[in-house]
């Protein structure tokens, strides 16, 4: 069991491009792979493709997809493990905002998107994820390096339900990876994040989208950035801007989620799970 893990998170801007954001994700790699010799790289929502023009039609991808076996044959060569916080997998006839994880062994669907995102903000265009998507179903957990990981992707970030389930569990760390509006972040990106670790007693590693996206196709739209690394007792470890890509790197322990638990035993007064 490893007490301490290394990862990285990779900010991105990406568009409806699929060679593009390939590009980026391989050039990311391989920064996050210069900073450090990393267990795991988690990337953000939407990272291998972003509808930028709202109505667009999306196209699924498959695991068998050639930018998807880019990045397993790079996986193998560097020996470390991708996160891809998701993409539109096409199962049957349904597409789903799904996320991958990429190992040197394998790639398996590991999350998808429960909560859909289905909003209208005063002043802003209506966003309808349901219009290209179907939700998925249930919580997933994956066990990696002896940590417990529990998944959740961008607007399901407000349903504290699903990390009760998670904190019942006792998952080492909850991945959030987001595209994040501007509005909504501004207002409840932090706060939320620092919640779902305090209540949970466990990192938080959110990888986001930031910036301006602009469509091959034309169209416009703005992500919220700042991704985050929480620390179980709700403090920001490390922080991404709001208007561009870059890489972040640590290292995690597991002695501090030991000292939390006990000087705070949530799991032994939980009640309502």
């Amino acid at each position: 069991m490893n007490q301490k893990i290394n990862i990285s998170l990779l900010q991105m801007t990406s568009v409806d491009d699929l060679s593009k954001n390939l590009k980026t994700i391989l050039d990311a790699v391989a920064i996050a792979e210069k900073n450090q010799k990393n267990d795991l790289i988690c990337l953000p929502e939407n990272c291998l493709y972003m509808r930028v023009k709202e109505g667009e039609k999306v196209k699924g991808l498959s695991i068998d997809s050639p930018e998807i076996k880019s990045l397993f044959e790079l996986s193998k060569e560097l020996n470390v493990s991708l996160h891809l916080g998701s993409l539109p997998l096409l199962e049957g006839e349904n597409i789903y905002n799904s996320s991958l994880l990429i190992t040197p062994e394998s790639t398996k669907v590991s999350y998808k998107k429960i909560h859909l995102f289905d909003i209208q903000i005063t002043g802003e265009k209506a966003v309808r994820e349901s219009d290209v998507f179907k939700a998925g179903k249930k919580p997933e957990i994956f066990d990696y390096a002896g940590w417990k990981f529990g998944q959740s992707i961008c607007y399901d970030l407000r349903f504290a339900e699903l990390y009760s389930h998670y904190a019942k569990e006792k998952v080492d760390v909850i991945l959030i990876p987001s595209a994040f509006l501007v509005t909504t972040g501004q207002a409840h990106w932090e706060i939320l994040l620092r919640a779902r670790a305090i209540e949970s007693q466990c990192y938080v590693l959110a990888a986001a989208q930031a910036g301006k996206h602009y469509g091959v196709h034309g169209g416009e739209r703005a992500t919220f950035g700042h991704s985050l690394v929480i620390d179980p007792w709700g403090r920001i470890l490390h922080g991404g801007s709001g208007d561009h890509s870059e890489v972040i790197s640590f290292s995690i322990g597991k002695e501090l989620l030991h000292q939390v638990r006990t000087q705070i035993p949530m799991s032994d007064h939980r009640k309502l799970l």
